[in-house]
């Protein structure tokens, strides 16, 4: 599938959508990303033309109503070995850092 050439993404696009996900890119990196995100765009918008106009509206199989289980209680899991591979905790927590 070509990219299609209406995609071209800009050095300030670039680096807006760098600034947006938090990196610090190389003047390096900036050019390759500006083309490898175009060819990216430029592909997902390859799939404006494809008819869709006689698919159904969900790609679901049909038939099925719920396909999750009951909520059934069972017996937990031993403290132990809940706590087993938790890279902090205590005798009876998972410890975390805090989040503020």
């Amino acid at each position: 599938m070509e990219p299609t050439s209406a995609t071209n993404l800009t050095r300030d696009d670039v680096l807006h959508i760098a600034q947006l996900a938090r990196l610090t890119l190389t003047e390096a990196e900036v050019g390759t990303f500006q083309s490898e995100l175009s060819e990216v765009l430029g592909m997902a918008a390859a799939l404006d033309a494809v008819d869709t106009a006689n698919l159904p509206e969900t790609a679901q199989v049909t038939g099925q109503v719920n396909c999750v289980r009951d909520d059934v209680a069972d017996v937990p899991m031993p403290l132990e070995d809940a706590l087993a591979n938790a890279p902090m905790s205590d005798e009876h927590n998972f410890i975390v850092p805090a989040v503020l």
